[in-house]
């Protein structure tokens, strides 16, 4: 029978045990990583959108880093953008900083109107390091 093996950041922000999910999910050699929002410690947003967006990126590292990983064994991206012909421009030069290099994921983009009170997640499936 198949069990879960969750990976939990060191420092995990409140949102895991407030609404009761993991951050991400091993299973063979493949990490499954929950949507990453730019939430502080106490799982309130960051006001500013580039300063949310790093955050999440640094949450998903975090999360990465405890699984013995990193954005480069990412291999498939899913963004959530509120209103995003408002915001892509914002955030894009964020990614930028991040994304790292060539050959990129893969990855979808989607425009949502509610995240609640955030305005980017970030969603990833990674390849665990053999």
């Amino acid at each position: 029978m198949f069990k879960r093996e969750a990976i939990f950041p060191r420092d995990p922000h409140a949102l895991y045990e407030q609404h009761g999910y993991s951050p991400a999910v091993k299973s063979g050699d493949l990490l499954f990583v929950s949507g990453q929002v730019g939430a502080r410690k106490d799982g309130t947003p960051e006001p500013d959108i580039q300063k949310q967006v790093q955050l999440a990126f640094d949450n998903l590292n975090s999360v990465l880093s405890a699984a013995g990983c990193s954005f480069e064994n990412v291999v498939d991206v899913t963004i959530f953008i509120v209103d995003p012909e408002k915001n892509f421009e914002k955030i894009f030069p964020v990614f930028q900083k991040n994304w790292g290099e060539k050959p990129f994921p893969t990855v979808t983009a989607v425009g949502v109107t509610w995240l609640s009170g955030f305005l980017f997640e970030i969603k990833v499936i990674a390849q665990m390091n053999p």
